[in-house]
């Protein structure tokens, strides 16, 4: 026995390498195929994803991106990320020959980290299932002429988190407060929850999630990927309890069948007269309102950050909001055509997307062998594609650092150059209620108040796949009353 407790250690050793001698053998076989992009696979298993990542939570995304289009002169490269072989695609051709050729040549991939926090995905037709929520059952919602009837909730609910959790405040911390905005709007409008008691239960386990969907898979205590898979049995369970309660409700009147997206899913049949089951139902909803809240609050965030670090641009857009204000009477909400007087407002919020990219980029599967750029992307293969690669490059944005909402006049950038919600059939279908919930946030932002940076310098980093600021954006605030 103790002989055998002695090669335990050998045994483990001998384990170890002849792991490593597949891990390699496999990867070296897919690397090895010709005519592929340049690029390197990196360390055993996590390839170069701590790069990956470290520049991120560095402040600097793009470099990543940008050091291998210079080394390899080239805008499309090879590399591991998540243990998988990646082709990144850079520059507004990628843009286009991707969002151009999806269901042709590429499908959507998400990493095995999203599909362990959301197992039900497994059990479904990716492809159906995406094609009942984008065309049957979220345009009923997030079309334009759809979302015109939540203006006045959005601001009802706007004014209402202000005057709680703003004013006669002196110091904010404005990551957290942003994403409490987007967290109740998105659960009034998705599924009918307006208890700040039941929003705020939720509020943590959701923070959780959305920083461990795209990270490694590594199932172990104190990781992020084990925090997000905890947070999102919690909110599951949370959320059938809802579901089952909105069945009951609606069988009994209680409830309307075009209240919200919730009701929808529940009424909503596939051709075969099949409804989706709670589970599916309940993994759909969580990301949805991780989409639905988590992009918009950082773009929020960094509203409030560039209008203190721009007193000019801030002043425009104050100016642009009180015409809007003094054209209203007493306790009139905002309206549809409210929202298209803020053309400023929505310039200055793109510039901020163009700079903090509230999505830094999505993954793609090729479907097929195919060619782009002279190189070949063999099938099987994951892609990904990069919003830094073309927002902060200067043949696309002159003097790309520089803060110009100038460049959203007119035409705007080049086709595919400004890529904050992707493109093509999978462009995000939250766009025009992202674009409604920012604008009505700055509406009753800047007509409140005037505020400081605590921190003057505070990097922007990438918990990825989002940006935050590194100490949450504190700010001092100032009532308008307080400036004159």
């Amino acid at each position: 026995m103790e002989q055998f407790f002695l090669t335990l250690p050998f045994l483990f050793a001998s384990f170890l390498t002849l792991s490593l001698f597949f891990f390699f053998y496999l990867h070296s076989s897919k690397y090895s195929l010709p005519n592929l992009p340049p690029g390197k696979i990196g360390l055993p298993f996590i390839g170069e994803t701590l790069h990956f990542f470290s520049t991120g939570r560095k402040g600097h995304p793009e470099k990543f991106i940008f050091d291998r289009i210079t080394k390899y002169s080239s805008h499309v490269f090879k590399t591991n990320l998540l243990g998988e072989p990646i082709a990144v695609f850079c520059g507004a051709a990628s843009h286009k020959f991707l969002f151009s050729n999806e269901n042709k040549n590429v499908i959507s991939w998400w990493p095995d980290s999203v599909y362990k926090i959301f197992p039900s995905s497994f059990q479904t037709s990716s492809k159906d299932e995406a094609k009942k929520m984008r065309f049957k059952i979220l345009p009923q919602f997030l079309k334009p002429e759809a979302l015109q009837r939540y203006i006045s909730i959005m601001d009802h609910m706007a004014q209402r988190h202000f005057t709680d959790d703003w004013e006669n405040k002196i110091e904010i911390l404005v990551f957290s407060l942003t994403k409490k905005y987007t967290f109740l709007l998105a659960c009034r409008l998705f599924l009918s929850i307006d208890d700040p008691y039941h929003v705020a239960r939720l509020l943590g386990p959701f923070h959780c999630v959305a920083s461990g969907i795209i990270s490694m898979p590594i199932d172990l205590p104190g990781t992020k990927f084990n925090r997000a898979i905890k947070a999102a049995n919690f909110i599951r369970t949370e959320v059938i309890k809802i579901i089952r309660q909105r069945k009951f409700d609606l069988v009994e009147g209680k409830a309307s069948p075009t209240q919200d997206i919730l009701s929808h899913m529940l009424l909503t049949s596939d051709e075969n007269g099949e409804f989706m089951n709670e589970m599916d139902i309940a993994d759909k909803i969580i990301g949805l309102l991780v989409g639905g809240h988590d992009t918009a609050s950082a773009t929020c965030t960094f509203i409030v950050k560039f209008l203190a670090e721009l007193p000019h641009v801030y002043h425009k857009v104050f100016e642009e909001q009180m015409e809007i204000t003094k054209s209203k009477c007493e306790g009139e909400l905002l309206n549809w055509d409210d929202i298209q007087k803020m053309k400023y407002s929505w310039n200055v919020a793109c510039e901020v997307m163009r700079l903090a990219p509230p999505i830094q980029g999505a993954f793609r599967e090729a479907i097929s062998d195919f060619i782009f750029n002279g190189f070949s992307i063999p099938k099987g293969w994951k892609i990904y594609w990069s919003a830094n690669s073309t927002h902060r490059n200067p043949e696309n944005f002159i003097q790309p650092e520089k803060f110009e909402p100038s460049r959203f006049e007119g035409e705007g950038p080049a086709p595919f150059t400004f890529v904050p919600f992707g493109g093509g059939p999978r462009m995000c279908p939250g766009r025009e209620y992202a674009r409604l919930e920012i604008l009505v946030f700055i509406h009753n932002l800047v007509k409140r108040f005037k505020w400081e940076k605590v921190v003057p310098h505070e990097k922007i980093i990438i918990d990825f796949p989002m940006p935050v600021p590194e100490k949450g954006l504190p700010v001092r605030l100032c009532p308008h009353k307080a400036w004159i």
